[in-house]
C-alpha cells in the first residue's frame, strides 16, 4: 500500500502529545511534527474527483494549553484576498483559498462547533457556530504560513488556545472534527473534505459527517 493510500481517510484523527518545547516562535519543531500522525485527503466534498495535485495533509499535536495543527497543501493555483484587518483577520475568508478545521469538543450538542480557517498568505478567521448563529470566537489563535512556489505547496501551522475550546483538555475525551480545503478563483471551485459531507452542492456545515479526534501520548496511540 502506498503512503498516499495510507493517508486517504482513516477512521479517526489523532493528536499526539508534544514531548519537547516549541521553537523560538512558539510552534512545534520539525522533530515534533515528525512524531505526529498524518492524515490526508484529495477528493471533493462528495468523496469524488480525486486530485493528487491538491492533496492536503494534516497533522495535530497537543499540550495542556494548546492544540497545534499543520496543513500541508499542494496546489494548482493560489487565489487570496490582498487585504485584511491589521491582525490578519479577514471576514468571508472562505471566498478565496483556505484550509479549514471544524472542532466539536462537546459531543452532546451536534449543532455547535468551532471553525478555524487560514489562507495561503496567512489571513485567518475563527468562528463559534450554532443553529442560526455565527459569532467571532476571538480565540487568540496564532498562525505561521510558508509557501514553496517551486514545489507548489503551502504549509500553515495553527496554535489554538485550549481555553477557547474547553475549560481543560481531557486526553481521554473524544472530540468530533472535520478538515477542508477550498481552491479556485471562480466556480466551479475545488471544495475538498476529509470526511465527505455528501450534499448536492458544496457545504461543509454538516456536523453529522464529522469524524473523531482522539488524543494520545505517542505516535503508536498510547494514552
Amino acid at each position: 500500500m502506498t503512503k498516499r493510500n495510507e493517508l486517504r481517510k482513516p477512521a479517526k484523527a489523532v493528536a499526539v502529545r508534544m514531548a519537547v518545547p516549541p521553537d523560538a516562535e512558539g510552534f512545534p519543531t520539525p522533530s515534533s511534527w515528525g512524531r505526529a500522525v498524518p492524515l490526508g485527503f484529495d477528493t471533493d466534498w462528495q468523496g469524488k474527483n480525486a486530485d493528487a495535485a491538491r492533496e492536503t495533509e494534516v497533522r495535530l499535536l497537543w499540550t495542556s494549553e494548546t492544540l497545534f495543527l499543520r496543513f500541508r497543501a499542494k496546489y494548482r493555483t493560489i487565489t487570496v484576498f490582498p487585504d485584511a484587518e491589521r491582525n490578519g483577520r479577514r471576514d468571508e475568508l472562505w471566498d478565496r483559498d483556505v484550509a479549514e478545521v471544524f472542532l466539536q469538543p462537546d459531543r452532546s450538542n451536534l449543532r455547535r462547533y468551532k471553525e478555524f480557517e487560514v489562507s495561503p498568505n496567512g489571513f485567518w478567521i475563527d468562528l463559534d457556530i450554532a443553529p442560526g448563529e455565527k459569532h467571532d470566537l476571538k480565540s487568540g489563535l496564532r498562525r505561521r504560513v510558508v509557501r514553496d512556489e517551486a514545489q507548489k505547496i503551502w504549509v500553515a501551522e495553527l496554535a489554538i488556545p485550549v481555553k477557547c475550546l474547553v475549560a481543560r483538555l481531557d486526553p481521554a475525551a473524544t472530540w468530533r472534527v472535520n478538515f477542508y480545503r477550498v481552491e479556485g478563483a471562480a466556480e466551479p471551485r475545488f471544495y475538498s473534505a476529509w470526511r465527505p459531507t455528501g450534499t448536492a452542492v458544496p457545504n461543509f456545515h454538516v456536523p453529522e459527517a464529522f469524524g473523531e479526534l482522539v488524543f494520545t501520548g505517542d505516535k503508536r496511540g498510547r494514552k
